[in-house]
C-alpha cells in the first residue's frame, strides 16, 4: 500500500506554480526571451535587470524551501548533505530537455528528467551495484543528451542558413 507524503504536494505545487507563470505570463515569456539571447531581450525593450534579479531570488528561495523540506525529511540539518549534487540537478534539467545554452526547455520536462534520474538510482539500488554506477550511468546520459541538443542546434543553425 503506498503512501503519499506531504512533500509531494509540495513539489507538485511548485511544479504547477512554475509551469503557470513560464508558460502564461509576462513574466515567464521575459525569462524564456532572456535565456534565449540576452541582447535580443534588451533591444526587445524587455526589462532585463529586473528579470535577472526575479529569476536569482525566485531560485533562491526554490533552494530555502528545498533545504527546508529535505531536513524534515531526514530530521536533520546537516548544511554539506547533498554537497555535490550540482551534477544531478543539471543533469536532469538537461535529460529533460532544457538546452544548456538556455531559451528552451520546461518545468515539465525537468520534472520528467529528475523522474528518469530517480528510476535510474533505483535501479542501481535493487540491483545491489555500487553508488557510483549511478554518478557513471547520469554522467552518461548528460554526455549523450549534450551531444543530441549540440547535433540539434547545427541543424537549426544549417537550415536557418538557406
Amino acid at each position: 500500500k503506498g503512501k503519499l507524503y506531504s512533500y509531494a504536494f509540495i513539489a507538485f505545487a511548485v511544479i504547477a506554480v512554475a509551469f503557470y507563470v513560464l508558460k502564461y505570463t509576462k513574466f515567464g515569456r521575459s525569462v524564456y526571451a532572456l535565456g534565449g539571447n540576452e541582447q535580443s531581450a534588451v533591444l526587445m525593450g524587455l526589462p532585463v535587470a529586473r528579470t535577472k534579479i526575479a529569476v536569482y531570488a525566485i531560485s533562491s528561495f526554490c533552494a530555502a524551501l528545498a533545504g527546508v523540506v529535505f531536513s524534515f525529511y531526514t530530521l536533520a540539518g546537516y548544511s554539506l548533505q547533498n554537497m555535490g549534487l550540482e551534477l544531478d540537478a543539471i543533469s536532469s534539467a538537461v535529460i529533460g530537455g532544457t538546452l544548456l545554452t538556455g531559451g528552451v526547455g520546461s518545468i515539465i520536462g525537468t520534472a520528467i528528467g529528475v523522474l528518469i534520474q530517480g528510476i535510474i538510482q533505483t535501479i542501481v539500488i535493487y540491483q545491489n551495484l555500487n553508488t557510483w554506477w549511478t554518478k557513471v550511468t547520469i554522467a552518461a546520459l548528460l554526455c549523450i543528451f549534450i551531444v543530441i541538443q549540440r547535433i540539434i542546434s547545427i541543424r537549426a543553425e544549417k537550415a536557418k542558413g538557406r
